[in-house]
């Protein structure tokens, strides 16, 4: 009999389950390279015509964004009565979006930031990735690392 615990599987998700997850949800992570380091900002997102747009006010989050190094927005999300969670990741460039004519029949214009202040600055992530896994959330007892008798001897 195998007493072994059970390894939960890690669904990788297709691009249609990836697009309907952002789409569920409106807050998650932008990933920038800001001079000679990583930076993550929470922000407020939407999905317009399969790209992302926040909105932003001037600052190292604009700044970075449109260096021109690639970015990464990552959401995710859990539904507590399945404990099942999911999350996807988005990678591409980052332009600034032009308030025209195009602007205005897009949805990009409804987007309303979370935090109060002056965010003037549309930006549109142009994904050339879009991965995405779905996976059970592991029981709270799961995941209380305890060290044996013989490895705990030995740090001591």
């Amino acid at each position: 009999m195998d007493t072994s615990p059970s390894v939960p599987r890690t669904e990788i998700l297709d691009a249609q389950d990836c697009w309907d997850l952002l789409r569920s949800v409106s807050l998650g992570r932008l990933a920038v390279w800001s001079e000679d380091h990583p930076e993550i900002f929470p922000l407020t997102y939407l999905i317009d015509r399969q790209t992302v747009v926040f909105r932003t006010g001037t600052g190292t989050k604009l700044t970075a964004a449109l260096r021109g190094a690639p970015v990464a927005l990552e959401a995710d999300g859990v539904d507590p009565r399945t404990n099942v969670a999911w999350s996807v990741v988005v990678k591409g460039p980052a332009t600034a979006i032009d308030k025209g004519g195009s602007f205005l029949a897009s949805s990009a214009h409804r987007l309303v930031p979370w935090e109060s202040g002056s965010k003037d600055h549309f930006v549109r992530i142009t994904p050339e990735a879009v991965t995405g896994r779905r996976f059970s959330v592991a029981p709270p007892h799961a995941w209380d690392i305890s060290l044996d008798d013989a490895t705990r001897s030995g740090l001591e």
